[in-house]
């Protein structure tokens, strides 16, 4: 719970320092006087949004300072642990804003984001104030706030997961239904394209290969002559015959020359190698150039054909295979089409059957979680003078979605008989007001641990009405902590704890103060509230009245 709030130099606060204590603590004072620069700046240290002035003016900068007090068990714990940041017993909050708007927030002494704050926001304090009113209007929202009431969090994110996988079965399903579409549009390309390049089969590398081939060919008879007459230049009859008559005429001296030759005679030894090697090459060639003349008409007309089948697709022959390949990919695609498809339906079928089990199953569990709702509300309206008013929640079928298919509204019928309408269209000021704090009532009776803060939740009511909606607040702060500002005298009797916040002009400046009331000053502050400026001692009669029976 709230134990104490620091202020120092927020809007028309210079330095205010107050604690807060267990049970109902209320907080009056006229209209204007800074009751809600109070909830600012709580709501400033807790990360909330709002007005973005709050530097009082003249001042450097402002800083608000929260102290709670936390149990072992309190879910602030786990949020500090998430974090990385120090527990214990007690929490302290601390936010800076700069005159320049520039935020600095501190989490038991240790640098913390914006998102840190809001996160123990949540586990910390829940507020109710008009802007939250607006939210219990909305039938956006009442689904929701239903959801949460029967802890239905588990079954709504099982129907989201479903309604993923439906999607993403449809997307797939889509997808390939468009692919086969296209794919049937070029059907006949594919089919006559699939047989030219299957009757051609071609090869990589071959266009070069035949290139050379063709041209060799062309060249052929032209090289023939030239070729034999090299053949016999290297023959016995030419270079092997005289480089064999030198070897033996020099073998023929060998044995007087001292070893002179023997360098020679190795050199004519390596030249009839090399020669023989030389001889066998030009042999194969002429062997190449020895072909029938239809193979230089056959070789043209394949490289014509790889070359005009290229062009006609915008690629190089070489990549003719391949591209080959790719359209009897497509081809099979397209053959397989529709048993992709008939697997992709029977997929999506199954998950759009699972995301409606799921979906019936958490209808169910609202249906049941509305009777509960209904019910529990019907005990929070007899103490507030409601006990004739009958609030309903109405489930009917909505559009299908992640959350289900349901929609959720909040009724009221104010008098038997009455037709049942929309909390807003059906509830008076005084009655709107009584039924929301019964809604909230039930919202929030499982959330452990919270400061409740109830901003002007009597507005439009009085007398023994007003007087039941502070014995309902008072005995929801048994055993916890609500704060409560209010402009009802009724409501502030009966209060365990009073602050009155009035506005003072010091030296120039209007600045607002905060403070305690002892039992006197009790009094004048509830006959202030029921009297007005002028505080009779028949108000301060009608103020002891109301406080000793609250007491």
């Amino acid at each position: 719970m709230l134990r104490h709030l620091d202020i120092r130099d927020l809007l028309i606060i210079d330095r205010l320092e107050l604690g807060f204590h267990p049970g109902l603590n209320v907080l009056t004072g006229e209209t204007g006087a800074g009751k809600s620069i109070l909830l600012d700046a709580l709501g400033f240290v807790l990360g909330w949004r709002g007005r973005a002035d709050l530097v009082r003016s003249g001042a450097a900068q402002g800083e608000v300072q929260a102290v709670f007090e936390i149990g072992p068990d309190h879910p602030v714990q786990a949020v500090l642990a998430e974090a990385g940041l120090p527990g214990g017993p007690e929490l302290i909050l601390r936010r800076v804003n700069t005159a320049d708007g520039r935020k600095t927030a501190w989490v038991n002494d240790r640098r913390a984001s914006g998102e840190v704050l809001r996160a123990l926001s949540d586990v910390l304090v829940e507020l109710h104030g008009q802007q939250d009113d607006r939210g219990l209007l909305d039938p956006r929202n009442h689904r929701a706030m239903l959801d949460d009431f029967g802890g239905l969090a588990p079954l709504r994110d099982a129907v989201a997961a479903a309604w993923r996988t439906r999607a993403a079965t449809r997307r797939a399903l889509e997808e390939a239904e468009a692919r086969l579409e296209e794919m049937r549009r070029e059907e006949d390309f594919l089919r006559h394209s699939v047989a030219e390049i299957t009757a051609l089969a071609p090869e990589p590398g071959e266009e070069a290969e035949l290139d050379a081939r063709r041209r060799l060919m062309q060249a052929a008879e032209k090289m023939r002559a030239d070729v034999a007459r090299a053949a016999g230049a290297l023959s016995t009859e030419g270079a092997e015959g005289l480089i064999g008559d030198a070897r033996r005429w020099l073998e023929g001296v060998t044995d007087r020359a001292e070893g002179g030759l023997d360098a020679a005679l190795a050199a004519l030894d390596r030249a009839l190698v090399e020669l023989g090697e030389a001889q066998g090459e030009v042999e194969r060639f002429a062997d190449a150039l020895l072909f029938n003349p239809s193979e230089l008409e056959d070789a043209e007309e394949r490289l014509f054909a790889l070359r005009g089948l290229a062009r006609k697709h915008g690629i190089v022959a070489d990549d003719l295979a391949v591209f080959g390949a790719d359209l009897e990919a497509r081809l099979a695609a397209l053959d397989g089409g529709a048993g992709e498809i008939a697997g992709l339906r029977k997929a999506h079928d199954a998950a759009a059957a699972a995301w409606r089990d799921a979906a019936d199953r958490l209808s169910a569990a609202r249906a049941e979680a509305a009777v509960r709702l209904d019910a529990a509300m019907a005990a929070e309206l007899a103490p507030l003078k409601l006990e004739r008013a009958v609030f309903t929640t109405e489930l009917t079928p909505g559009e299908p979605g992640p959350s289900g298919a349901d929609t959720v509204t909040f009724t009221v019928a104010t008098n038997p008989g009455a037709p049942a309408g929309p909390l807003n269209r059906i509830a008076s000021g005084g009655e709107l007001s009584r039924f929301l704090l019964a809604l909230k009532v039930c919202l929030t009776r499982d959330d452990s641990g919270l400061t409740m803060i109830f901003d002007e939740i009597d507005r439009g009511v009085g007398g023994a009405t007003a007087d039941a909606v502070g014995r309902r607040l008072a005995a929801l702060a048994d055993g916890g902590q609500v704060l409560v500002v209010t402009h009802s005298p009724q409501v502030a009797a009966l209060g365990a704890h009073h602050w009155r916040v009035a506005k003072a002009v010091r030296e120039g400046m209007t600045l607002s103060r905060v403070e305690p009331l002892d039992p006197a000053a009790r009094i004048d502050e509830v006959a202030r509230m029921l009297a007005g400026d002028t505080v009779t001692e028949e108000a301060r009669a009608a103020a002891r009245a109301l406080l000793d029976g609250a007491a």
